[in-house]
C-alpha cells in the first residue's frame, strides 16, 4: 500500500483502492492504520474537496526505502542460485501468473503496484 500511495500520490482513496484492487472497506481500515502509525496522511484533495488525498509522511517513505532495500536483499539471496538469464526468465514467469504489470517482462494487467508492494522487480515484497 505504501509503494501505491508513493506510485499515485496525491491520490484520491477511492482510486488507490482501485489501483491496488482492493475493496473500499478495507483500504478505509489499511490507510486508518497507516495514518495512526503516521505512515501516511490523508487531506481534503484540492481538486476535489469532498475526497480525501493521500500522501507519505517523511517516515513512510523511510519505512518504504528500507522495505524495498530487505526485498531486494530476500530476492537476491533467493535467486542466488540462478544465472542471470534464469533469474529474467523466472520473473517473467511469474509476472504472467500473477497477471502483474511492471515486472520486467510483465504482461499482465493489474494497474499501480497491484497490492503486491509495488516497484515490481522484487519476487519477495517486505
Amino acid at each position: 500500500m505504501l509503494s501505491a500511495v508513493r506510485d499515485l500520490a496525491p491520490v484520491a482513496q477511492a482510486d488507490l483502492g482501485r489501483g491496488v484492487g482492493l475493496d473500499p472497506k478495507d483500504v478505509v481500515g489499511i490507510l486508518n492504520d497507516l495514518q495512526s502509525a503516521g505512515l501516511v496522511e490523508r487531506a481534503p484533495d484540492p481538486r476535489d474537496r469532498r475526497k480525501n488525498a493521500v500522501t507519505l509522511t517523511d517516515d513512510g517513505a523511510r519505512l518504504l526505502v528500507r522495505c524495498e532495500k530487505a526485498a531486494r536483499e530476500a530476492n537476491d539471496e533467493l535467486l542466488a542460485p540462478l544465472s542471470a538469464a534464469e533469474r529474467e526468465r523466472f520473473m517473467e514467469l511469474l509476472a504472467r501468473i500473477s497477471g502483474v504489470s511492471g515486472v520486467p517482462g510483465g504482461t499482465g494487467g493489474s494497474a499501480g503496484s497491484g497490492g503486491r508492494g509495488g516497484s515490481g522487480d522484487s519476487a519477495v515484497q517486505g
